[in-house]
């Protein structure tokens, strides 16, 4: 716990055997209150050795894309009673150290959602990063900060943390089951009006870390500009969206368990 605040880690993950032990061991489990990792039906050892390392582990029996691994992920969280929960990739591309300060920036109230930039520090390209996709994070993210009114280094970090509070409260099932999903929840979570931070995070990309490809990066830039298009559109009262809408469908919250 932190300041009294029950901390979960969850990892949405797919083919994580070769770095998953290495994610989980340099987590600052001391202050962590649990780890749950959610397979989104992997075709290696991924189940096995987070069963071994004695992760919470919840099954997809098929692969229902990055998305709807994190919709599991936050339900879960919620279902065990998370106040604040931190995602974190399990492909060791993230430092997991800093899980803890993330989650101290949110347990005061100073923050609901932490992001961990890459950008930052940087050192982005060094640590390995494919210049055209440092390329696409500054444009896309130089865009969004445009068309949703605040100011932050990168959208496309996969290392975040959230208040239970915003958890409950985005219509995240309104969201894509795919990678865009991400930053539709970064767009409700501005349009919510929940409070950003970001500290900076070194990152690194080798053979075994995730990476979508070229095409699905393509894809996910205009999933990117499509829901900066709706923010507008809704901001300005021209469309209605449900994902933007308080009406729209939340995770279910369910008792709260120790």
């Amino acid at each position: 716990m932190i300041l009294g605040k029950k901390v979960i880690v969850v990892m949405p993950a797919y083919n994580a055997e070769k770095t998953l032990r290495q994610t989980y061991e340099e987590l600052p489990l001391e202050y962590i209150d649990e780890v749950i990792l959610v397979d989104d039906a992997s075709k290696d050892s991924t189940t096995a050795i987070a069963r071994e390392l004695g992760i919470r582990t919840i099954i997809h029996r098929e692969n229902r894309g990055y998305g709807a691994n994190q919709k599991t992920c936050y339900t879960e969280a919620l279902r065990h009673g998370a106040d604040i929960v931190v995602m974190i990739h399990p492909d060791y591309q993230y430092s997991p150290r800093l899980a803890t300060a993330m989650a101290s920036m949110i347990a005061p109230g100073h923050y609901d959602v932490v992001l961990c930039s890459r950008i930052l520090g940087g050192e982005a390209l060094k640590g390995g990063m494919p210049l055209y996709k440092y390329i696409a994070n500054r444009f896309l993210t130089l865009f969004e900060n445009l068309a949703l009114g605040v100011k932050l280094s990168e959208y496309h970090t996969g290392y975040r943390a959230f208040s239970r509070r915003v958890l409950e409260t985005l219509p995240l099932n309104e969201n894509s089951d795919d990678f865009v999903f991400d930053n539709e929840m970064l767009a409700q979570t501005v349009y919510f009006g929940f409070k950003l931070g970001e500290i900076s995070c070194p990152t690194k990309y080798f053979k075994d870390a995730s990476s979508i490809n070229f095409r699905r990066s393509v894809k996910y830039g205009f999933g990117v500009l499509a829901t900066s298009a709706k923010f507008i559109l809704q901001k300005w009262r021209l469309r209605s969206f449900l994902m933007f809408s308080k009406n729209g469908s939340k995770l279910p919250v369910e008792q709260r368990m120790g």
